[in-house]
């Protein structure tokens, strides 16, 4: 299995990015990483308060607007995560703490998209064309689910550094 990862990461793309040097290599996927991230995390973070309860009077109708803006942020982090992945492969996958972020990033995204479907529905044009129900006890458990998700994903996110020089 190694191998695979070794020939991943010696192909050309993930070793112009890891050794090139330059401010549009690492530096650049690291930096649209982080913005994916910070763009997707926070706005999901400001919904899921709302959701919870917190500035009742921000109406749930203007957080609706949010979803296309969080779902292009999750394809820039996959996309780049992705590059960052390749990499450093081998590292990554021997990396236990690469695999709570992941499983958490995707626990975050079923809840993401449980509340759009379940809590914002789409009722047609006109100046509301979203119908937000009330949120209920499910809507609720969903946010909190989503504020712990993105809590340990961005902890293992960071803690995968220092894991990195146990396990070597």
């Amino acid at each position: 299995m190694d191998s695979i990862f070794i020939l991943l990461e010696q192909s050309s793309l993930p070793a112009w990015i890891r050794e090139g040097g330059t401010l549009t290599g690492y530096p650049l996927v690291l930096f649209l990483h982080t913005l994916g991230l910070s763009v997707l995390v926070g706005l999901s973070v400001a919904l899921d308060f709302r959701l919870l309860g917190f500035a009742p009077s921000t109406p749930l109708q203007a957080l609706a607007r949010a979803f296309p803006v969080m779902w292009a942020g999750f394809a820039l982090n996959a996309a780049t995560g992705a590059l960052l992945f390749a990499a450093d492969a081998t590292r990554h996958f021997a990396n236990p703490a690469f695999f709570v972020k992941l499983a958490c990033v995707a626990l975050a995204m079923v809840c993401l998209g449980l509340l759009q479907r379940n809590e914002f529905r789409v009722t047609g044009a006109g100046d509301n064309p979203v119908d937000v129900a009330s949120v209920g006890m499910r809507g609720k458990i969903l946010a909190a689910l989503s504020l712990t998700a993105w809590l340990f994903a961005l902890a293992a996110g960071r803690l995968m550094a220092y894991i990195n020089e146990f396990i070597q």
